[in-house]
């Protein structure tokens, strides 16, 4: 299965993803995006490729009506989706490790600090795709591309 990881696209109404970004979700069998999608309109776009599994984040208008945390399993691996911006811990990793403690989950996708991150941590693989629209201090942009296969992780980031 390929799934694409996309966080903190942070897309005000009327502005939407890099072609570079939409080429590579037509490949996609999943989209997961981990929050700060900002308006709803860009799920109803990213539906039209692939089913979608997302969260809220922090900027997230009124409208944008989801859950703070989402599970999906897909080839027998669960993956936790979560911002990042609340819970216990002092860093964005941490809170999102810490949100999955009492459901354990193979994969946890986070954003929030628009940092891209691949660490595994007490064999939880911590994947958080960065920023495709909102670069911050890092020197590209990026998202995540994930591909399961018979319970085996093949995880990268995309950078441009």
């Amino acid at each position: 299965m390929k799934i694409a990881v996309l966080s903190d696209t942070h897309l005000r109404l009327g502005k939407t993803l890099p072609r570079f970004v939409w080429e590579h979700l037509a490949e996609a069998d999943l989209i997961i995006h981990a929050g700060d999608l900002v308006h709803k309109e860009i799920l109803d776009e990213l539906n039209l490729l692939a089913p979608v599994k997302a969260v809220c984040g922090n900027c997230d208008d009124w409208d944008v009506n989801l859950p703070s945390q989402e599970w999906v399993e897909c080839d027998s691996l669960k993956i936790g989706i979560v911002h990042g911006h609340q819970g216990k811990g002092q860093t964005t990793m941490e809170r999102a490790y810490n949100a999955f403690v009492s459901n354990p989950v193979d994969i946890v996708v986070f954003g929030h600090s628009h940092t891209p991150t691949l660490k595994w941590q007490l064999g939880v693989l911590m994947f958080n795709p960065g920023s495709p629209t909102d670069k911050r201090r890092e020197p590209q942009y990026s998202f995540g591309w994930m591909v399961l296969q018979e319970g085996h992780i093949n995880a990268k980031h995309i950078f441009f």
